[in-house]
């Protein structure tokens, strides 16, 4: 039997299908682990070494996932890029992870080259899928080194990006093992069989979301790794999606509440089009899901919804179908080598069916954020961590989330931070105090609304408003941009200066 991991199939079964493109072409385990080879090749030439971290920017393609088991089987740490994001914030992250080598698409090239100027990265070190000036092609990186292995192989990390106090996204960033990267990490195979995915087996992934979040990259790569077949979607569209599915015989898929609101909407002579029935498992996470959009999406496609409530930093609770029917609402039960607790504000731990602070951790796993000891330190309660969400336990160990962070807005499954967008806002001439958060929409979950006191002798209107997005577009990624402002004489504040949001939650 062929062993897992991506160069032991390659070796094994070069032909085998590794990759559907977005364009429906095929891409076997022999191509794709050449391709990382050869990129690994090329960052060890240019004097990368265990450690270090790259940048990608790259829409769902073949060239993203070579580049990112390049690295991760040379010791590096490698970020994959939000494309969202506007070039000073790409710049940032470039500064941030000390990033020696930079792979951007052309579709993104205006944002790359102003990230890659400001940060101050030699042309040397910066590579392209595509034209974009003063970037190298990515397939002349290794090209000219002898085809093998790279060198030295050493098992890198991921270095995914979660959002700081400040504003400012902060990287976690863990401990490199010093693994061989032939080898499939224990927990990549149990965090599947969590969900009842085994290796081989027929499986088909359908990677529908950008391969910039977090669980929507472990789901691709650890699929390639124990030798499922993964299809790349670059943008999704919900007809779309149910077409793959019955093409491809798609057996599991990660999605997000705003996906399944979508496909709802479809017209039912739509949906009834196009045959689901080789779905075992449908994940979703990331933000919450309404019951009756759950109960919706159970009746159409079967006991096959399972939610599961992660962060990046490690740690999590599951609820398979069945589970939820008779739980709904929750978001499960801890993981297997797991930890979920409920603490009061002392760091005591409450009573079930008691709110508290929700604290987890993932076995014996540790990360800091990169460079914010001070975050770190806040976010633990001995070796415990919490995102800041609020919930409580049942008697039976299950969870159940109360609010999703106090400020945290999460719109169709992405984290927006109110304090970058304040941040951005606040400088303009016209804004004397602002509030940002989130309030509820019925496909994205939440959106963003900004509650604006004007500067003295300004007065609010769409004038305003107008003048306020276009500021913002040049500092903030189009989905962090308000949809909504409104404008007041005066924001709540107590003496010391505390905003009272909520105050302008509960009138909005």
């Amino acid at each position: 039997m062929t062993p897992i991991g991506l160069w032991n199939i390659a070796a094994d079964q070069p032909d085998r299908t590794a990759l559907v493109a977005p364009d429906g072409s095929e891409v076997g385990y022999g191509r794709l682990a050449a391709e990382a080879d050869r990129i690994g090749r090329g960052w060890q030439a240019l004097g990368l070494e265990p450690g270090d971290s790259v940048v990608l920017l790259l829409p769902n393609g073949v060239e993203l996932l070579a580049a990112y088991f390049a690295a991760v089987q040379t010791g590096l740490y490698v970020v994959t890029a939000n494309w969202h994001l506007v070039g000073a914030e790409i710049g940032y992250v470039l500064r941030d992870s000390g990033a020696e080598a930079f792979v951007a698409h052309e579709r993104f090239a205006a944002a790359a080259s102003e990230a890659a100027d400001e940060a101050e990265l030699g042309a040397e070190r910066r590579f392209a899928v595509g034209a974009v000036p003063g970037f190298r092609p990515l397939d002349q990186l290794g090209a000219d080194e002898p085809a093998a292995r790279p060198e030295v192989r050493t098992a890198g990390s991921p270095m995914l990006y979660t959002s700081g106090t400040t504003g400012r996204p902060k990287g976690v960033r863990r401990a490199l093992t010093g693994a061989d990267p032939d080898e499939v990490p224990v927990h990549s195979r149990w965090f599947f069989g969590i969900f009842g995915l085994e290796p081989f087996d027929g499986h088909v992934h359908l990677c529908g979301s950008p391969l910039y979040h977090t669980a929507v990259l472990n789901f691709a790569s650890i699929s390639l790794q124990l030798g499922h077949r993964v299809v790349l979607v670059d943008r999704w569209d919900p007809e779309l999606m149910l077409a793959l599915i019955e093409r491809q015989r798609v057996t599991h898929t990660h999605m997000v509440p705003t996906q399944f609101h979508r496909l709802l909407a479809l017209p039912e002579e739509v949906r009834a089009r196009y045959d689901v029935s080789s779905l075992r498992a449908a994940i979703h996470g990331a933000a919450p899901c309404p019951i009756e959009v759950k109960r919706r999406m159970l009746d159409w496609w079967g006991p096959v919804v399972t939610e599961y409530y992660a962060a990046t930093e490690g740690g999590g609770t599951v609820i398979p179908a069945r589970e939820w029917l008779a739980k709904p609402g929750s978001v499960g039960r801890a993981w297997p080598g797991s930890v979920v607790r409920v603490l009061d504000d002392a760091g005591a731990e409450v009573p079930p069916g008691r709110e508290g602070q929700v604290y987890m951790r993932m076995g014996s796993s540790n990360f800091e954020y990169h460079q914010d000891p001070e975050k770190t330190r806040r976010a633990r309660v001995g070796d415990l961590f919490t995102l800041g969400d609020v919930g409580y336990l049942d008697d039976d160990g299950y969870l159940y989330l109360c609010d999703r962070k106090s400020d945290m807005i999460i719109s169709g499954g992405v984290n927006i931070y109110p304090a970058e967008v304040e941040n951005a806002l606040s400088v303009h001439p016209k804004v004397a105090d602002i509030a940002v958060f989130g309030v509820p929409h019925a496909d994205w979950g939440e959106q963003v609304k900004a509650v604006v006191q004007p500067a003295e002798g300004c007065s609010g209107g769409p004038e305003l408003t107008a003048e306020l997005l276009e500021f913002a577009a040049g500092r903030l990624a189009k989905f962090k941009l308000p949809r909504a402002v409104e404008y007041a004489a005066e924001l709540p504040r107590d003496p010391n200066g505390k905003l009272y949001k909520r105050k302008l939650k509960e009138s909005s």
